[in-house]
């Protein structure tokens, strides 16, 4: 039953990362940090593996003179966390 569950989401922070990315068509390294109340070490370090897994998209520009780094969820990782989600909420309903 927990063969569902996919590893890369096994961390809270990844899981905070994929679902702001789920309901957010792009998020700022800023807004993603705020958010979840993570460190930009935590933050950078979850956000390069899941974009090393094609989960998500990094998307570097400036803005104003300043550098503004955003994500958005790619195809694979839409898929991927609603597999996930779906695996969990099977566990949840066969627990019952």
């Amino acid at each position: 039953m927990i063969e569902g569950l996919n590893k890369a989401f096994e961390s809270r922070l990844r899981l905070g990362i994929m679902g702001l990315l789920m309901v957010n068509d792009y998020i700022s390294f800023a807004d993603m940090k705020e958010n979840l109340g993570a460190t930009d070490g935590n933050i950078a370090s979850h956000t390069t593996a899941l974009e090393k897994m094609k989960y998500l998209a990094v998307k570097k520009e400036f803005v104003n003179k300043k550098p503004l780094t955003s994500y958005s969820i790619t195809r694979l990782g839409r898929q991927a966390f609603q597999n996930h989600l779906m695996a969990l909420e099977t566990i949840i309903k066969s627990a019952k």
